[in-house]
């Protein structure tokens, strides 16, 4: 398990533990920097260091972790980074994960965001990211694999992930497909005659798949006071805190969520700045709601990027503090772990589609479909690390330009 805490959550004494913080906050400070792609690369970037790397837990168990990110609204990379540090080292581990991962992205975007603000355009990254994205697919690509093998290990499990890619990619919302993968797992347990465990069991699952209903009321709330107040620091934060609350599907319909407000409703700025916000998220490494550290300085300079930020994060840490525990319990129910176990085949259909969609974006050419076997190659037979395969591939995709 390494050095930190066990599987059950019990603290590791002394230098142990002093040791495991360490070992937690230069993980995620390095992959809060280096981690390009959005959700799904992070995903697979955490599981290849965390499982196969450093041993700290299983695929199952990191398997259970994602699923349930995904029952919560908020970034699920960030909440996954948040999990592990509470697996590994408690709430300080809580804390020392989710925030080295959080900090090294938004300081990166806030440097974005000075000089968009004192030249008037994001820099361009197209170069850079020609050769780091054919590496982000095999990344994603050879995670998906270790943990289809565990999480998928049934043919009825293997129809409901193809069931589930089948529905997400018609359009079908995400929460609904993770909703419905859970229920139909439950009724095959119950179909197959297994024991259905005890009712407290079933009622273990309500937490987290209902998890949204009571921030989506008090979001309600907030939308109505911010509406009606002028621009300032806490209006601007209470604003970030509600899209933190409430946004399912992570960066991916971040666009849709704050152009509504920021742009039509408060006018607080304009479409073209918020474009730019959001391909600033999307380019720079960490969690895409490092948008919201853009965003905030744009309106009110380091003090508005600060609060921005601390506004669309702080329900990420709540919500994994409420629902980590709870994990446990669900596999020790027979119908909450049949739900848990349709929530993660969902949750492998889910990145398999968004990988799906990146690869069409990112294997564009030879050069790029060469870069991509490569680097699967050199992860798969050698055990490369990531980190150095993506810096390779921002080099040369920056040399690339000047061939």
């Amino acid at each position: 398990m390494g050095e930190g805490l066990a599987s059950d959550g019990a603290r590791a004494p002394g230098q142990a533990r002093g040791a495991a913080l360490r070992e937690l906050a230069w993980l995620f400070l390095r992959l809060g920097t280096t981690a390009f792609g959005g959700p799904a690369a992070h995903v697979a970037m955490m599981e290849d260091e965390v499982v196969r790397r450093r041993g700290w837990m299983t695929r199952e168990d990191f398997l259970d972790l994602y699923g349930a990110t995904n029952l919560i609204p908020g970034p699920s990379s960030t909440e996954l980074a948040i999990h592990i540090g509470h697996r590994q080292a408690g709430w300080a581990g809580l804390l020392v994960a989710g925030s080295c991962f959080i900090f090294p992205a938004a300081l990166i975007t806030l440097g974005f965001a000075w000089g968009y603000v004192r030249f008037g355009a994001v820099p361009e990254m197209s170069a850079l990211l020609y050769g780091v994205k054919p590496v982000i697919i095999a990344v994603v690509v050879q995670a998906l694999f270790g943990l289809g093998r565990a999480g998928l290990r049934s043919t009825p499990s293997l129809v409901l992930a193809a069931l589930c890619a089948g529905a997400i990619l018609l359009g079908v919302h995400e929460l609904a497909v993770l909703a419905g993968a859970g229920a139909l797992a439950v009724a095959h347990r119950l179909a197959a005659g297994r024991s259905a465990g005890p009712s407290a069991g079933a009622a273990a699952a309500v937490p987290l798949a209902g998890g949204a209903a009571v921030p989506l009321a008090g979001g309600a709330a907030a939308t109505a006071a911010v509406a009606s107040a002028p621009f300032g620091l806490l209006p601007l934060f209470l604003f970030f805190l509600k899209v933190g609350s409430v946004l399912f599907g992570s960066g991916y319909v971040l666009l849709a969520f704050l152009r509504a407000d920021l742009v039509e409703r408060y006018r607080w700025m304009t479409e073209a700045q918020l474009l730019d916000a959001v391909a600033v998220g999307q380019v720079t490494p960490g969690p895409v709601f490092t948008t919201a550290t853009f965003i905030g300085y744009l309106l009110g300079g380091i003090p508005g990027a600060l609060v921005a930020t601390a506004g669309i994060f702080v329900p990420a840490f709540f919500f994994v503090a409420l629902s980590g525990p709870l994990i446990p319990r669900l596999r020790r129910s027979a119908v909450a772990s049949a739900f848990l176990d349709g929530v993660n085949a969902a949750s492998l259909a889910l990145m398999a589609v968004v990988s799906y969609r990146l690869a069409r974006a990112a294997v564009v050419d030879w050069l790029t479909a060469a870069l991509a076997l490569l680097a699967a190659l050199l992860l798969v037979r050698y055990r490369v690390s990531s980190l150095w395969l993506i810096v390779a591939g921002a080099a040369l995709g920056i040399a690339s330009v000047h061939l």
